[in-house]
This record gives C-alpha cells, sequence and structure tokens, in this order.
C-alpha cells in the first residue's frame, strides 16, 4: 500500500532521473495516480530499469562491529512447535549491520533518523572504485583526487546524489579482517577522507549522503571521526556496511534507502536497494 505522497515522490525522483516502473500492475498503478494531486512534471524521458540490485547484508547475531562486541541479542517468543506461530524480540544496537548514520549521530541538534526528508532517500547512486587501491593499501581512503578522476571521466555529480566507496572490503565481512585490527587493537580498513567530504560540500556540488562498504565513514586508523563531523552536523548523512556496491556502474544507479523511522534515533539497521 502505498501512503499519500509516496506515489507522487516514486515518480518525481525515478522520472526524473530516467526511470519509470513497468509491469503487470500498471494499469492499476496508473489509476491510483491519475486520482492523486500531481507532482511536478519533467523533461526527462522515461525509462525502465532492468536491474535491482540488494545493497544490505543479512543481520545475524555475530555480525562485526566498530566496537568489538556483538550488538545483536535475539529471543524466542513463541514457536510454531509449540504455539503454532512464530515471534522473535531482537535487540539491536542502532549502528549495526547495514545501517544509516542519522545527522544527529555526530551532531548536537541534526535531523534524527525520522527527520530525514524522504526526498533524500530516493536519489542517484554514484560509485567512486578504490578496490585496486584498498587491496595493496587497508588505510586506503576516497580523496579528492579521486573525485576530480571521477568527474573527470564521467561528468558532475548528479544533483542529490549519495556517493558510495567501492573498497571490495566486503569479501572480509564473515573474518577478522573485516576490523582488521592490528596487535594494538587499532582497525585497518578503507574510508572517506575528511578533505574529500569537505569537497563534497563545496563548489556547487549538492550531495546529500555518502556510504561505505565498510565498519565507519571514516577510515579505521582514525582517532577524531573527522569525516563523521565534518559530514553529519551538515544534515547529510552516511550508510555503512554497504553491500554488493561492485555490481553497480559508477554512474546511473537509483538508490532507494530503506532507512528506520524511529523519533530520535540516531541511525538504524536500514533497507537498502538500487535499481539500474
Amino acid at each position: 500500500m502505498c501512503v499519500p505522497g509516496c506515489m507522487e515522490l516514486v515518480h518525481e525522483r525515478l522520472s526524473r532521473r530516467g526511470f519509470f516502473i513497468r509491469g503487470t500492475t500498471a494499469a492499476g498503478a496508473a489509476a491510483l495516480y491519475a486520482a492523486m494531486p500531481r507532482a511536478p512534471s519533467y523533461a526527462a524521458e522515461p525509462k525502465s530499469f532492468t536491474k535491482v540490485v540488494d545493497l544490505t547484508h543479512a543481520l545475524w547475531r555475530e555480525f562485526p562491529t566498530f566496537f568489538g562486541k556483538p550488538q545483536v541479542e535475539v529471543e524466542v517468543l513463541f514457536s510454531y512447535a509449540k504455539n503454532k506461530f512464530n515471534m522473535k524480540k531482537w535487540s539491536v544496537v542502532e549502528h549495526t549491520g547495514t545501517h544509516m548514520d542519522a545527522p544527529i549521530h555526530f551532531s548536537a541538534d541534526g535531523q534524527d533518523a525520522a527527520e530525514v526528508p524522504i526526498e533524500n532517500l530516493v536519489v542517484p547512486l554514484v560509485v567512486i572504485d578504490i578496490a585496486g587501491r584498498a587491496e595493496e593499501n587497508p588505510d586506503a581512503q576516497v580523496t579528492p583526487d579521486d573525485i576530480r578522476a571521477f568527474e573527470a571521466a564521467h561528468g558532475p555529480l548528479p544533483d542529490g546524489c549519495c556517493v558510495a566507496m567501492y573498497s571490495g572490503w566486503e569479501k572480509h565481512l564473515r573474518t577478522d579482517k573485516f576490523r582488521n585490527a592490528d596487535d594494538e587493537g587499532v582497525m585497518h580498513f578503507p574510508g572517506f577522507h575528511v578533505e574529500a567530504v569537505q569537497m563534497l560540500m563545496s563548489e556547487g556540488r549538492n550531495v546529500v549522503g555518502i556510504a561505505v562498504d565498510t565498519l565507519s565513514l571514516d577510515y579505521g586508523r582514525s582517532k577524531d571521526f573527522a569525516t563523521h563531523y565534518a559530514w553529519l552536523p551538515t544534515n547529510r548523512w552516511g550508510l555503512e556496511n554497504v553491500a554488493n556496491l561492485g555490481e553497480l556502474p559508477p554512474v546511473g544507479a537509483t538508490l532507494v534507502a530503506g532507512t528506520p523511522k524511529f523519533q530520535g534515533a540516531t541511525g538504524g539497521p536500514s533497507r537498502l536497494i538500487a535499481l539500474v
């Protein structure tokens, strides 16, 4: 069921980026849409997407965490064998698994998860690939030079987009190397350099979110969370532990971010989908 305003939003965001969903329910959807107030029209020619990519890791009890301790507890409340239906109680720390960092996570008064505008959650997605560099150096970061090279190859970043770092780090998810802590407890995995996110907020760019396939927006050995502190207080969001970014083209995908809507939440586990 689509709540009031939902269909206009999806039509607006996907149509303006060159997407239009066609399927067996098109006639019913068209009738419903005709009965709703019209969203602004755009000149972009409608096109269909041909691929849906799940950007979300399944969450399990031992999912790797930044602090190294499990952040998921599951209690069976009812079982089919005993009660003829199943129900469980999940207790999950907000920043576990594939999840959102809401602006309030690293600010005094930024938007909480429920306050992030929904139009900022259906956005163009671009992918900057640093996997080759990360293979040789786990401390690799997305830098301003990476952004310049990306724009030279693919043109300006789309308006209102999310910029994702693909480092290939997800291949380590079920091993100790995902955290990659050394003997002194310092972690080593890729992230965004603070100068890169400062660049994404300057020179006329309109980027609403960043995403990483690692545990943190900052690279693992960071001691000051400079990237978090530069980015989130501006009411921009982040996504961590994102899956399958290597299946996406550098440009052309649309991110649909099913993020939590809990009042006061600093983030939370999310279902992320890319339409290609």
